[in-house]
């Protein structure tokens, strides 16, 4: 059976995913047409047409010049008279954080640079999350919270300025400590945060920053409705790039993300409803993609998945995956649709992935991917764990699901050492995958599975050789 939810209404499709084409073919289509339904679905901004320049505001593109209160004092002008364009001009201006208000699009000229301030004490605390865990801490650089009907576009460019000599050393080497240096991994930092969640202790009493080295979001936006990021180039960030929060229509759309921190994810819809990613480019030092509801105790508490999500025209290069779903996974994700995407890069660990294990638990369900080529990924084309770790041991007492995950039309030149790589419980197996239409060439092996039922391979070919069902 299929589930596809909308407005707390279950439609069921009940399908026996038999093996024969025609049923795949049956399958596909439903869930395909779902997916044109989601996107009428998604509501888009609309803007005054009128503008505030930051010029005018006292901003001005003069090294070491903080234009943190012009642009801000543009934002709240904008959002108090209706809304309309913040426009920051070309040129190189220096920024602390910048909150967004209401109905305004923060818009950037080509040749406009917004370098943002390394100096965490620069940014106050404010409701957000660090690794799926809600907390007071550090404001995203770019933040939203509760606001409705709000934009950053242009072909200008975000810069974070994170490197090794500030944000980035915070995350320590291998997720260890350096002795004598600040790091996230000090017990009364990230592992105090993990605690006091699973203690189910209030996120206003969750409260972090200044010495406890949890790096900011780059552009978070928290519990909004109606926002759109387009067109902008994101470099050098602290941490995860773009992070929905518990938000709805959200639409990013021709923007190009460059940055090869650690942590350093694409973007990540988290607790997120209508969600559009289209016509992107993701070349990162983590996940480019990777679809989150939540940590642990803290992702059941909120118990929010993660769905209705396209994922359309994107270019993934390097990152440890494509398209990626966990390991916050906790509140669970359905309904996901990824088609006419390219993947390739050495340094491209897998094409599609899902991450969890029995500490984040979470239904994982209706991913369906068409249409898409991939030169080179490291280690395989799809991969389906239950058992992901890091940060020691990660077994609990909450059991995954992972079920109907269906992938036809792919091309891969170089799939790596696996073409799919499953790893399942024998009390709660992963359930209905589908090739369909699938050619995999220069793959050390075809399957390496473990507790996987109802896996069915139509009309698909590994190194020259048809496959059959398994």
């Amino acid at each position: 059976m299929i589930l596809f939810k909308k407005n707390n209404t279950v439609l069921c499709l009940t399908f026996l995913f038999m093996l024969n084409v025609s049923l795949h073919a049956q399958v596909s289509d439903l869930a395909w047409k779902k997916s044109k339904t989601i996107l009428t679905n998604i509501k888009q901004t609309s803007f005054k047409n009128k503008t505030y320049n930051i010029l005018d505001f006292g901003a001005q593109p003069i090294a070491k010049q903080d234009n943190t209160q012009a642009i801000t004092k543009a934002i709240n002008t904008c959002s108090k008279n209706g809304g309309g364009k913040v426009i920051i001009p070309k040129g190189k201006f220096f920024t602390g954080p910048i909150h967004l208000d209401n109905n305004v699009n923060l818009h950037l000229e080509e040749g406009a640079e917004l370098a943002f301030s390394t100096n965490s004490k620069d940014y106050p605390i404010v409701q957000t999350s660090f690794e799926g865990t809600e907390c007071m801490n550090y404001s995203p650089l770019i933040y939203a919270f509760q606001k409705t009907n709000i934009a950053v576009t242009g072909k200008g460019t975000l810069n974070g300025q994170a490197s090794e000599d500030n944000w980035w050393k915070w995350v320590g080497k291998d997720h260890k400590s350096i002795p004598g240096e600040p790091s996230q991994n000090d017990p009364e930092n990230r592992d105090r945060l993990v605690s006091i969640a699973e203690e189910n202790i209030p996120v206003s009493k969750r409260i972090f920053g200044e010495n406890h080295y949890l790096r900011p979001n780059f552009v978070e936006f928290f519990e909004c409705n109606t926002a759109l990021i387009e067109g902008i180039t994101i470099t050098n960030a602290p941490f995860w790039i773009i992070h929905p929060m518990k938000s709805k229509n959200i639409t990013i759309d021709g923007v190009t993300v460059a940055s090869h921190g650690p942590n350093n994810d694409g973007c990540d819809p988290e607790y997120c409803e209508n969600v559009w990613i289209k016509n992107c480019t993701f070349n990162t030092g983590d996940d480019c993609i990777a679809i989150k509801s939540g940590r642990d105790g803290d992702g059941r508490r909120v118990n929010m998945p993660s769905k209705n999500i396209l994922i359309q025209n994107c270019k993934m290069i390097d990152g440890h995956g494509g398209v990626v779903i966990g390991s916050e996974i906790s509140g669970g994700v359905n309904n996901v649709f990824v088609e006419n995407c390219t993947m390739d890069s050495p340094n491209l660990d897998r094409a599609i992935r899902i991450k969890t294990n029995s500490k984040r638990g979470g239904v994982i369900e209706n991913i369906f991917v068409r249409n898409c080529e991939v030169g080179t990924v490291k280690e395989c084309v799809l991969k389906l764990n239950m058992f992901y770790a890091i940060y020691g041991d990660q077994s609990g007492s909450f059991i995954p699901t992972i079920r109907n995950i269906y992938l036809e039309n792919i091309k891969v030149k170089n799939g790596g050492k696996y073409a799919i790589l499953a790893n399942g419980y024998e009390e709660s197996p992963i359930e209905n995958v589908g090739f369909k239409n699938v050619t995999i060439d220069k793959v050390e092996n075809d399957f390496s599975l473990k507790n996987v039922k109802n896996l069915q391979i139509t009309n698909t070919t590994i190194n020259g050789k048809k496959i059959e069902n398994q």
